[in-house]
């Protein structure tokens, strides 16, 4: 699964990680989420939203929690001046490289 959009403004992250949430929960399903663009600010650690408003990190790290591998895309984070000991546990610099294996290796490619 790809992510482009920030972790705020739009649902596509939101609803991409409700997928990969639902995903995760399902025996022998292999779930790996990329955050690419501005998606490489959903992996930052420490948010805080509102009571009551769904937290991407969270949600991140849910995903995580059941096996899921989240890779950020390296460029993305030096762009937007996010280091590598800021990420939610379960989240990891990544790269083009491995974005591609990932697609490449995929049986199916969702992209919010």
């Amino acid at each position: 699964m790809t992510l482009n959009d920030a972790p705020y403004g739009t649902e596509r992250s939101y609803n991409g990680l409700r997928l990969a949430g639902s995903l995760a929960k399902r025996e022998g399903v292999e779930v790996k989420v990329f955050l690419v663009g501005d998606a490489a600010a959903c992996a930052k650690a420490g948010q805080k939203v509102p009571q009551g408003y769904y937290n991407i990190q969270s949600m991140l790290s849910s995903v995580a929690r059941r096996g899921g591998s989240i890779g950020v895309c390296g460029t993305c984070m030096d762009a937007r001046g996010i280091s590598e000991s800021e990420l939610v546990e379960g989240a990891r610099r990544s790269s083009l490289d491995e974005w591609t294996t990932w697609s490449l290796d995929a049986d199916k490619v969702f992209t919010f």
